[in-house]
Parts: C-alpha cells; structure tokens; sequence
C-alpha cells in the first residue's frame, strides 16, 4: 500500500514552480514601479494628466452602454473559439471514445450552430 504522504510530495515540484512563477509575476510587475518611483520625478501636473492618445476630451460618459453588436461579435468570438478549443481534442481522441463521444461532440457542435444562427439572425454579421 502506498502512503499518502508519498501522494503529496509528488506535489512538491508543482507548488515550488507556482511559487517561483508568483514571485516572477510579483517582481516583474511591482519592481518597475518601485524603481521608477525611486529614481523618477514625480510631479503630476493638470497637463500630464490630460488625454493625450485622442487630443481631445470625452464626449460621453465612459459609463454608457454599448451596442448590443459589440455582446453579438463576443459571442461569435466564443463560438469559434470553443469550437476550435474542443475539435482537436476530440478528433485526436475519437478512437478511444466511440460512438458515446461522437454523439456528444455532435451535440456540443448543434449547440454551437444555434447559437451561431442567433448571432446572424440578430445582425452580428452584417457590418455597416
């Protein structure tokens, strides 16, 4: 019988990456801005703070709601985007999950396609 504590440090090399990723990601993020704080003059001014990307301020609350082609486009982006994430999966896979799995995947994709049909007949594809 294997004990469980043979189970957990299997776990070990796992948690050791995770806490070598957090302290990357941690440094990587909060180090430039710490260092910039130190070395860097700051001193905001009304001018610094302006828009500068457009030249101009806002017309409109940012606050306002959208479109609903913007809510359509991002469900067409899902759509593909599960499509493509679970075909290949299945396709290497299908030897070893038979009909069950066809049926399923078929299904999967009906549910796609009428999600796909609402998105056209909403407009989501026709760009003006």
């Amino acid at each position: 019988m294997v004990e469980p504590q043979s189970y957990l440090a299997q776990y070990l090399p796992i948690l050791i990456f995770l806490g070598i990723a957090l302290t990357l990601s941690v440094a990587f993020v909060f180090l430039p801005m710490g260092v910039s704080r130190l070395t860097g003059v700051h001193n905001p001014s009304a001018d610094k703070l302006s828009e500068y990307e457009c030249g101009f301020p806002a017309f409109e609350d940012p606050r306002s709601q959208f479109d609903v082609r913007f809510y359509l486009v991002a469900i067409l982006f899902i759509i593909f985007d599960l499509e493509a994430a679970f075909l290949f999966p299945w396709a290497v896979s299908l030897h070893e999950s038979g009909w069950a799995g066809w049926c399923t995947m078929m299904l999967f994709l009906f549910e796609l396609i009428i999600g796909f049909i609402y998105a056209w007949k909403k407009g989501a594809l026709d760009w003006e």
